[in-house]
């Protein structure tokens, strides 16, 4: 059985935005560069033209798995008024040093922990799924170390 995939609506938007992108701009782009290539001559040992062929492959690959993600996904609103953290949630955690961490929980099709957007599937956005303002969570972070913190606020 497939994994369910869960979306905030803004994730959702991003998604439909990515793929509107590939699907118009950038397969016309891909399209010239082929044809560019092509006028080289021999295509046997045209590095543009390979070079052109990879790139398109990615991007068909990259479309299918977007579409697929918006054909199959949740859309997850975050609840109004909640004292529990879910999807959506934005989660203002301290740790035990007693330095503040600011996360948005979404589903792992959207998670990018460089912006601070984890995924409920990762293991701190599942110990922190359910949790309440001033519980204590703790969770195993990439290393293999427990990492403790508390839930200091949840936003939406």
């Amino acid at each position: 059985m497939a994994k369910e995939i869960v979306l905030t609506p803004e994730g959702r938007e991003k998604l439909e935005q990515e793929l509107h992108e590939l699907e118009t701009n950038k397969r016309v782009e891909i399209g010239e560069r082929i044809r560019i290539a092509r006028e080289f001559g021999d295509i046997s040992e045209n590095s543009e033209y390979d070079d052109a062929k990879n790139e398109q492959a990615w991007l068909e690959s990259r479309i299918a798995e977007i579409s697929q993600i918006l054909a199959n996904a949740t859309i997850v609103e975050a609840p109004k008024r909640s004292n529990k953290v879910s999807i959506g949630s934005v989660v203002t955690v301290q740790t035990e040093s007693g330095d503040e961490r600011v996360f948005t929980l979404v589903g792992a099709a959207e998670a990018d922990v460089a912006a601070g957007r984890i995924s409920n599937e990762s293991p701190v956005g599942a110990a922190l799924l359910g949790a309440k303002k001033g519980d204590a969570v703790t969770a195993e972070g990439p290393t293999g170390k427990q990492i403790a913190f508390t839930i200091v606020k949840i936003s939406r």
